[in-house]
């Protein structure tokens, strides 16, 4: 059966009575989401452009959405128009080409504090597992003390210290003896390779390449296979985000809301068959299979708006003060937004801002 739209499923109501309608089995049977989607309000826009990267932290649920045709089914056309580089978001938010946009809270947090009015309106997958130290080929630990005096290529500045740090703390390591390198991600690859130094701290998809050029993964944000502490830590929390200025905020609401139940579909999609997922983001985002697969393992795609989220958020706002990245902390309330996701669905949203 077709789509309804909402002029015909009103037809249909007045024909045979809202009472018959609801009973019929066909509405038991998935026919109720096209039904339900008829009677909402009409999205403000048709077509909506909406920026993203080649990179299955920040937009599977992105590119997914739109080969499923989960926009669709919801009466939107979505543009989506992929950058090689998160970081080149941000400008295009501040400059006022990106009114939609996939990115992390890091980027949010940096335009907000610029005075750019960005929102997040859902988050869309915790990263901090792609926030990894891998060792070169060879290296023997005894114990987490034994990264003390090590060489370890990282881009200065670069998120996954935030994880290094908490590591140290919980495991007594003294931080101040780690030689941290500056480095970027492409050659630490290189520099484990050949055992220039001793680890890399990075993230995807370095973390892949680095293991798969006969590196051991030593611990992530939210992994650790450290001597002495192996399996799941919380040393780190990072997400990717749907953003939206202000300005679009207020003027579509219909639009975003769904969006938002287009992507929430796209999460269980994500999660539920990973296979077909791999094999529909592998050519989209330009990474073979077997790496896309171990990418997306260390992440934990969903929506849900809760304590790790808000926690993840402040930590990475402290963090970006104290490296004079941005000139004021802004508040969490200044830069999200997540009515629009609890009228979608109530419980994705625990915790109140």
């Amino acid at each position: 059966m077709g789509e309804f739209t909402r002029r015909e499923f009103l037809a249909y109501v007045s024909a045979v009575g809202a009472t018959t309608v609801l009973g019929l089995p066909h509405l038991r049977s998935g026919l109720w989401p096209q039904l339900e989607s008829a009677l909402a309000a009409a999205p403000e826009l048709k077509e909506v452009t909406a920026w993203g990267v080649i990179d299955a932290q920040i937009s599977s649920q992105q590119v997914i959405a739109d080969k499923k045709g989960f926009f669709a089914a919801q009466g939107m056309g979505i543009k989506n128009r992929l950058v090689q580089s998160g970081p080149d978001i941000g400008p295009l938010i501040a400059g006022g080409s990106a009114p939609v946009s996939f990115e992390t809270n890091i980027t949010v947090i940096i335009v907000q504090a610029s005075g750019v009015p960005a929102i997040i309106v859902t988050p869309l997958a915790n990263i901090a597992g792609t926030q990894a130290v891998v060792g070169r080929k060879g290296l023997t630990l005894r114990s987490p003390k034994d990264l003390e005096g090590m060489r370890i290529g990282m881009v200065n500045g670069a998120g996954v210290l935030i994880a290094i740090r908490n590591m140290a703390t919980e495991l007594g390591v003294d931080i101040n003896k780690i030689k941290f390198i500056n480095m970027a991600p492409a050659d630490q690859v290189a520099a484990i390779s050949r055992g220039d130094i001793d680890a890399m701290a990075a993230w995807e998809p370095w973390v892949t390449k680095g293991i798969g050029a006969g590196g051991t993964f030593l611990f992530s944000g939210k992994l650790s296979a450290l001597p002495g502490k192996t399996g799941p830590v919380n040393w780190m929390d990072f997400h990717t985000t749907l953003q939206v200025t202000r300005d679009f905020l207020k003027k579509n609401p219909e639009t975003i809301r769904r969006m938002l139940r287009a992507l929430k579909t796209a999460t269980t999609f994500v999660n539920s068959n990973r296979d077909e997922t791999i094999n529909i983001l592998s050519p989209a985002l330009s990474i073979p299979k077997q790496e896309l697969r171990e990418m997306m393992n260390r992440n934990t795609y969903s929506m849900i708006v809760d304590n790790s989220f808000v926690k993840g958020s402040e930590t990475i706002t402290s963090f970006l003060r104290e490296l004079n990245n941005i000139d004021k902390s802004p508040k969490l309330k200044d830069y999200a937004d997540f009515s629009l996701l609890e009228q979608v669905d109530p419980d994705l949203v625990k915790v109140k801002i």
